[in-house]
């Protein structure tokens, strides 16, 4: 496909949401740019731009959007009525005998209609609430501009997303509201570009994203630090546990007395040395001995 075959595509799947959205805005630029493009009539049978551009003058309430539409259907109604035009003529004969053969002609074969280009449908919602967090999720998963790289629909995504929040929440309440700040905050992080990069490209799918945890969500810097920090947690209560032994044996680094208690803890394999942790009973430092 051409790129101005490829800038019509690009047009009439915009203006084919804005008539599912019932919204104009943006729609007067497009037919602008629309309006200096040579489409063929292969590109209006297969985008159905046509269809688009008659809804929208009818929906619409600008008098030079109105203007404009009309102006482009009379123009592609010409190009349609110039090629059926040109398919019920027949081509001159160059002699009597052609003439005469034409007459017992095979009929004309008709050519298969083009292949349809067909859009995945954009859920739609006149819910204000609704709306304003498709439109959040829409410019989070925006953030870095890796969308146009990759060529992905955020606008369709953000709605798909959103779609499967509410229909699991059943309202656009408390839990609602809270659930999709937990995505935007996630696909906006500039520390975890992995988890928008994998949802723009379709690796991680809007109902997966819709209903991942914050933990799976995060960013591997993340689950590292949660990890250790588990991991110190329970050293920490296993030396709570045991309760230590006193000793005269360490000097803190603190108070530089010798009043401690000790515990030994396995954190490695078992055939490697035990890990000691040491606390002064004077001061509460706390260090590690190995």
């Amino acid at each position: 496909m051409s790129v101005k075959g490829e800038d019509v595509v690009r047009i009439a799947r915009k203006l084919e949401k804005m008539v599912a959205k019932k919204s104009t805005d943006g729609a007067l630029d497009l037919l602008k740019e629309l309006k200096g493009m040579s489409v063929t009539l292969d590109l209006l049978q297969s985008t159905r731009i046509g269809m688009s551009v008659n809804a929208l003058r009818k929906q619409s309430n600008n008098e030079e959007i109105i203007t404009l539409s009309k102006t482009l259907i009379k123009s592609w109604k010409k190009l349609l009525d110039s090629s059926e035009q040109q398919n019920k003529s027949t081509p001159a004969s160059t002699s009597s005998k052609e003439s005469s053969s034409t007459k017992k002609s095979e009929p004309r074969k008709i050519p298969p209609p083009p292949k349809m280009t067909r859009f995945p449908p954009l859920p739609v919602t006149t819910d204000s609430v609704r709306t304003k967090c498709r439109e959040m999720l829409t410019a989070a998963l925006q953030t870095d501009g890796d969308h146009v790289a990759l060529g992905a629909d955020c606008e369709l995504l953000a709605a798909q997303i959103e779609e499967v929040v509410f229909s699991d929440v059943q309202s656009a309440d408390l839990k609602y509201k809270n659930r999709i700040r937990s995505r935007i905050s996630n696909l906006k992080d500039s520390k975890n570009p992995e988890l928008r990069k994998n949802v723009l490209c379709g690796a991680i799918t809007p109902e997966q994203i819709a209903n991942m945890s914050c933990e799976e969500m995060a960013s591997k810097e993340l689950k590292e630090m949660r990890k250790a920090m588990t991991k110190a947690a329970i050293q920490e209560h296993q030396m709570g546990k045991t309760g230590g032994t006193q000793t005269d044996l360490f000097t803190c680094g603190k108070c530089k007395k010798k009043n401690c208690t000790y515990t030994q803890v396995q954190t490695r394999s078992a055939d490697e040395p035990m890990t000691t942790y040491v606390v002064c009973n004077e001061c509460g430092n706390r260090w590690k001995f190995c």
